[in-house]
């Protein structure tokens, strides 16, 4: 197929000349005489190549630039300057446009440039689906296979060669630090640093001084100047958790060097420059949280440059069989046992199963069902009951009566609830059975022989 190109300029003679040079070259043309009409035609096609003059009246090119680069990732930007305006050129060169040209336009400068702006988008096209369909790295660890998971590994591959700042976002136990992981893994930067901050793990003091570094003496207990995250990531990309809990002069900062790509460390000295992809997540709703005036305006959309959502495990249920041989297998290699089988009735009872963890709830239980049943031949699957509920006819006994369990099997259910309830420790499982640890360990070694008791 032939490249698709939008050429967008408010002078008809130049639109008319500059769309006939890639018609002869052979690409689809579309063209448009406004920033409106540009962005309008952005959002209804997918293009490869835009050649984009910026001195548009009204909304500019800058403009369109800005807000086009969230609506085609995958598009190479060829700015168009008239005389006078090369420091605007350049300044949209430094915010993802591949190259400007100066008016009038010559028309072999443009075939050849617009040529080697379209080599180098599909080069790195090439590179991001050598490295999803490699199997030796993040494909292996963002397990699915439904359409939600096609979706969201074809955001991915489309805007991981880009430069694009990304916003991921999703409910909590989603994944979101996996894809950020994706995104560096297939870009040309997956040699360099990746550098994880959880934001609300760190006090706001703290924050500060780990992203941007600081020098001798800014405060105390600063004996040495230290390099920040944002330096130690140079070259590579910068993850930022829970972005939403930063505070407002740190939202300032961060802004500041997102435009400027430059860095002060704390207690003043020389700004550094410093050349990173940011990869941002949150669990809430960013959006919401600038109307609530909790976040910053400018930030928000410095950050929502491309958002990629990460889909809750219950809107991908058909990939939990998936997932669970995936940990099952994983844990059991880890803790030296055999992986149990998990039969079709379990697996369905999973699959209804809403998960308000989502994966990493399913990561969890996967991992305490293998220790606590280790040596069982299946694994059984019990919704968890939320807090609030109420016992009796709900818990074990309203299962024992129901299924009719005869008495080991009533015991060996109840030790078991019990160790899953201290996570193991068998010295506070022996206060609550009120048996001695030998005892305790006697009853696991035979369950373990087998498949426990009918």
């Amino acid at each position: 197929m032939s490249a698709r190109v939008l050429v967008v300029d408010d002078q008809q003679i130049v639109r008319d000349l500059v769309a006939e040079v890639m018609r002869q070259a052979g690409y689809a043309v579309d063209t448009a005489p406004s920033g409106e009409e540009a962005l309008r035609a952005l959002d209804r096609e997918m293009y490869d190549l835009v050649l984009l003059d910026i001195n548009l009246p009204g909304v500019s090119g800058m403009d369109v630039l800005g807000a086009a680069r969230a609506l085609q990732m995958d598009a190479e930007f060829i700015m168009l300057t008239g005389f006078g305006s090369v420091e605007s050129a350049v300044e949209a060169m430094r915010l993802g446009a591949y190259d400007y040209l100066n008016k009038p336009v010559d028309v072999d400068e443009l075939a050849l440039t617009a040529e080697r702006a379209l080599r180098e988008r599909e080069t790195r096209r090439e590179l991001a689906r050598l490295r999803a369909e490699s199997g030796s790295g993040i494909r292996q660890r963002l397990v699915g296979r439904t359409p939600a998971m096609h979706r969201l590994w074809e955001l991915l591959e489309r805007v991981a060669p880009t430069r694009a700042t990304v916003l991921v976002t999703g409910e909590t136990g989603t994944g979101k630090e996996l894809v950020a992981r994706a995104i560096h893994e297939l870009s040309d930067r997956a040699r360099r640093p990746f550098i994880a901050v959880n934001c609300s793990a760190l006090p706001e003091t703290l924050l500060e001084s780990e992203l941007f570094g600081h020098v001798k003496g800014a405060f105390t207990g600063a004996l040495n100047s230290r390099r920040g995250l944002v330096e130690e990531a140079a070259g590579g990309t910068l993850f930022l958790d829970e972005i939403a809990s930063i505070s407002f002069p740190t939202q300032v900062k961060l802004l500041r060097v997102l435009q400027e790509r430059k860095i002060q460390r704390v207690g003043g000295g020389p700004e550094v420059s410093v050349d990173f992809r940011l990869v941002a997540a949150a669990n809430v709703d960013l959006g919401g949280e600038v109307e609530a005036g909790r976040f910053r305006e400018d930030l928000y959309y410095r950050l929502n440059v491309f958002p990629v959502q990460v889909p809750a495990l219950r809107e991908r249920a058909a990939d939990i069989p998936l997932l669970v041989q995936h940990f099952r297998q994983r844990f059991a290699r880890e803790n030296g046992v055999e992986p149990p089988q998990v039969s079709p009735e379990t697996l369905a009872r999973m699959q209804a199963y809403e998960w308000p963890g989502n994966v990493r709830e399913l990561e969890n239980w996967v991992e305490r069902a293998l220790i606590l049943h280790a040596g069982s031949r299946t694994l059984a699957f019990d919704p968890p009951r939320p807090p609030s509920a109420p016992s009796g006819e709900h818990g074990l006994l309203g299962r024992a009566r129901a299924e009719r369990w005869g008495l080991e099997r009533l015991e060996r259910e109840y030790i078991l609830s019990v160790l899953e309830e201290v996570h193991g420790h068998q010295g506070r499982a022996t206060e609550i059975l009120g048996v001695d640890r030998r005892t305790l360990q006697r009853k696991l070694a035979r369950y373990r022989e087998g498949d426990g008791v009918a």
